[in-house]
């Protein structure tokens, strides 16, 4: 087993990394001849207020003698100073001790030329990724509605339920999947195609990973839609079983090539609960329906607020709405998902909420919206 190819989540997760490393090594199981990381290696480290969360890349088949380590493991991390609690999640999309795919190879550039533009692999029809089962579009027709944290959250989700996932940045101008999956390694070229960044048992890919994230994107349509282009036909993308992607607010140029170029089996709409909210996202609905792609269902984010003091519920920007326009428009409603501190602050952290604190209530939102999603999908576990 091998440990030098650890990503460092920031320069501050890059010493708790080592620290943690060596405590997984001191973890044995009963015959004393095999430790934490004999059956898995390191695959992610994010830190936040004292909570550690830790992602352990594994096979199926180690999977079972990992789980009577796993609380020892999470017991002996939470006593490292700094550290008052620990979440071990295991994911099985790498087998053990392999290196990141890509490693050694040069990093891609922006104003490097793209790989045979428009002339990548296609299905039926000219649609492209033909490896993936199903491609799915999460969608708003405004900001600020928490389309992004519900994308990251679902796609962990999906993966959680033994899918093959990979997940799409499309926002070319506002790109926070590094931040959310606390990755910021660069992508590197294999063969001419991008290899997508390994988080959380998911395939990433976002412009996030290939500028600097305090540098603006001050970018004209057709060099965005070049670099959604290019995320799509010159990305390595494995074998998936779905591949979630997070699409820019509104309704324009860059939602028009996506459904143009790829075969999408359904988009998800994100909206809050209020009237100004609710009109934009019939716009969403309006324009999936144009371009003949199934929606799966409406989520209605920022629900309800509960005090975490009084568990008193308040309902900020009313509630219900986002049911009331999906009985309208004869769509899935798909579920609530409550304002809660710890979903900002997971997303901050770089561990989806799903994954860092699995029993919590908005980690259950999640997963039921997950679960639907599948169940429309008819997408069971990777084989």
């Amino acid at each position: 087993m091998t440990s030098s190819n650890i990503p460092e989540n920031g320069p501050e997760n890059g010493a708790d990394s080592g620290r943690i490393l060596e405590t997984l090594r001191l973890v044995k199981d009963e015959s004393g001849a095999s430790n934490v990381l004999s059956f898995a290696s390191l695959e992610g480290v994010a830190v936040h207020d004292g909570h550690a969360h830790i992602s352990l890349s594994t096979s199926r088949a180690d999977v079972e003698k990992l789980e009577p380590l796993r609380p020892r493991a999470e017991a002996a991390i939470a006593q490292l100073p700094g550290i008052d609690k620990a979440t071990i999640i295991l994911t099985a999309h790498r087998a053990p001790g392999q290196p990141p795919i890509g490693g050694g190879h040069r990093p891609f550039r922006l104003d490097a030329p793209a790989n045979n533009p428009g002339t990548p692999e296609a299905r039926p029809g000219g649609k492209l990724l033909p490896q993936v089962r199903a491609i799915i579009a999460v969608a708003s027709g405004k900001g600020g509605v928490g389309k992004s944290t519900t994308a990251v959250n679902v796609a962990a989700g999906l993966a959680r339920l033994g899918l093959r996932t990979g997940m799409l940045d499309a926002d070319i101008y506002g790109p926070s999947l590094p931040r959310m999956l606390g990755q910021h390694a660069k992508p590197f070229v294999e063969n001419g195609k991008l290899i997508p960044i390994e988080a959380w048992g998911m395939h990433a890919m976002s412009i996030g990973f290939l500028v600097d994230e305090r540098q603006a994107m001050i970018w004209r349509g057709p060099m965005v839609m070049g670099a959604i282009g290019q995320f799509l036909g010159d990305v390595a993308w494995p074998d998936l079983d779905v591949l979630v992607i997070d699409m820019p607010p509104g309704t324009g140029d860059a939602q028009l090539t996506i459904a143009q170029k790829l075969s999408l089996r359904g988009a998800i709409i994100v909206s809050t609960p209020q009237d100004i909210a609710l009109l934009d996202a019939r716009r969403g609905l309006a324009m999936f329906e144009k371009m003949h792609v199934p929606v799966l269902g409406i989520v209605e984010n920022m629900s309800y607020f509960c005090c975490p003091n009084c568990d008193h519920r308040t309902e900020l920007f009313g509630h219900g709405g986002a049911r009331q326009e999906a009985e309208a428009a004869g769509v899935p409603f798909l579920g609530e998902i409550p304002l809660l501190a710890n979903i900002r602050a997971s997303g901050d952290a770089g561990a989806p909420v799903i994954l860092s604190e699995p029993e919590s209530e908005a980690a259950r939102a999640y997963t039921a919206v997950a679960r639907a999603v599948a169940d429309s999908l008819r997408l069971g576990p990777a084989a």
